[in-house]
């Protein structure tokens, strides 16, 4: 028997899996395919948030071998303002998603997750004591959670039979990596006079290919040929600049739809399973990894009897809102792809650094806030990599245990120092005395009290040892 079956070995999935197994939790990881993706080529973007927790997981000089850094100006609804001087140091990063998938699988697997692919879960069953799963050629596996992180159509999510309400398309694009053949001085010029009209539309060099966004009537099969992009080319340019050998070719409509429930009993959901949106901004796969972050020390938690039950209910919680907020602003980014006199009076607003900020951060997720109650505005908020006398923070979160940050030198983690570390170092760079810090790098507490501390101690991580 496991612990936890996670269904889906997507990004979410093996990172929550890597997170399970730091706190030496027994994971198997089931996915459909028989091989992860490689001929997909398709290149996303690792927003600022997302990269701080590879960067406290020690995944990040990784990453950077194969990826470009990108500023984060700009990333709202492509509107061409550079980033604030507050977020001058934020970076987003380009990578290919195969090699993102690739490097969170071996990360998981090398923490001892079990991988097991061409699995695909065709039933679930749970009861009091844990989860069965049926598997399409019949075999059947128990655990005491199952997780399903298997994308925008997931099973678990339909087996459960639990709300997915939203907003269908009402617009389609094609999206795509080609080769095209006409000069690129001609393309150039040709780009530069539809996009004064058509914000929806771009066509734009990335080395040896062009990123396509064009829009679409969406009366294709789902998975769309060159051919269709072709004719949505002449159809909105005029012109199809002789596209061919294609990298990749996807088709997606607006539609936006979150679950009702992120949990339902011993059952989870995750990433895309939870959540579907446009993909303005990139924000995807960025919300599904730190969906996985939240969840992992928490379930890792209450499996070893360290935690309340009510510390899962804190999931949905938090990430339930989050998803909503970036529903919410994708759809406002499309909206504002035809919203001429909107668009122009946001571009003008977004000169204001506070704006530009604001809109940024939805983007990168710095600016998430949980609601941990009263305390000073650091609570709920995530910590910064900051300067300790040896080293930096993100250093010293590699495995995914709770930490106190504490410049008085004279707090203690007590009886949770199985499961908490503590940092003395007078000087940290830090504005409060002290701070508790969950697994996933947000602040759960800020004073310089011994007993307020015990208090923030033992709520989120259980009873002392």
């Amino acid at each position: 028997m496991f612990d936890v079956i996670i269904a889906g070995c997507g990004p979410t999935g093996a990172m929550l899996a890597a997170e399970l197994r730091l706190h030496e939790v027994r994971v198997l990881v089931l996915d459909k395919e028989p091989e992860p993706a490689s001929s997909f080529v398709r290149v996303v973007s690792l927003h600022t948030r997302s990269l701080e927790l590879m960067a406290m997981r020690g995944l990040l000089d990784r990453l950077l071998e194969h990826g470009r850094r990108r500023p984060v100006g700009g990333v709202f609804a492509a509107i061409p303002k550079p980033a604030p001087e507050a977020l001058e140091s934020a970076y987003q990063l380009g990578i290919p998603q195969p090699v993102v998938d690739r490097l969170l699988g071996d990360h998981a697997a090398d923490l001892g997750a079990e991988i097991r692919r061409g699995r695909a879960l065709t039933g679930l069953d749970q009861d009091d004591e844990g989860v069965t799963v049926e598997l399409a050629d019949g075999e059947r596996l128990r655990s005491r959670y199952l997780v399903g992180c298997d994308g925008a159509r997931s099973t678990v999510r339909k087996l459960l039979g639990v709300g997915f309400p939203g907003e269908p398309s009402r617009t389609f694009t094609l999206m795509g990596e080609v080769e095209a053949g006409a000069p690129p001085e001609e393309i150039s010029a040709r780009v530069a006079e539809v996009r004064e009209t058509t914000k929806a539309f771009d066509f734009r060099p990335m080395g040896a290919v062009y990123r396509v966004v064009v829009p679409d009537s969406g009366a294709g099969a789902e998975q769309p040929t060159v051919e269709d992009f072709r004719q949505a080319l002449r159809a909105v340019a005029g012109t199809d600049f002789g596209v061919h050998s294609p990298r990749w070719l996807s088709r997606f409509g607006d539609a936006t739809r979150l679950v009702e429930q992120y949990r339902v009993g011993r059952v989870l959901l995750a990433g895309d399973a939870a959540h579907i949106h446009p993909p303005a901004g990139g924000q995807g796969l960025n919300l599904g990894v730190q969906d996985a972050v939240n969840l992992g020390w928490k379930l890792a938690a209450r499996i070893r009897g360290r935690a309340p039950e009510t510390l899962l209910d804190t999931y949905h919680a938090e990430r339930h809102p989050v998803a909503a907020d970036v529903l919410a602003n994708t759809r406002a980014q499309v909206e504002l792809q035809s919203a001429g006199a909107v668009r122009a009076l946001l571009t003008e607003l977004m000169d204001l650094p506070e704006v530009n900020r604001y809109l940024i951060e939805k983007i990168i997720a710095t600016g998430v806030r949980y609601d941990f109650g009263e305390g000073p505005d650091l609570v709920g908020r995530r910590l910064r990599d900051v300067e300790l006398n040896r080293g930096k923070l993100y250093d010293r979160l590699h495995r995914g245990r709770g930490l106190v940050l504490d410049r008085t030198e004279r707090l203690s983690a007590g009886g949770w120092a199985d499961r908490v570390d503590v940092i003395a170092d007078p000087a940290a760079a830090l504005d409060v005395p002290a701070l508790l810090l969950r697994p996933d790098g947000y602040v759960a507490w800020a004073g310089d009290r011994q007993q307020e501390l015990d208090v923030h101690l033992a709520r989120w991580f259980g009873e002392p040892g």
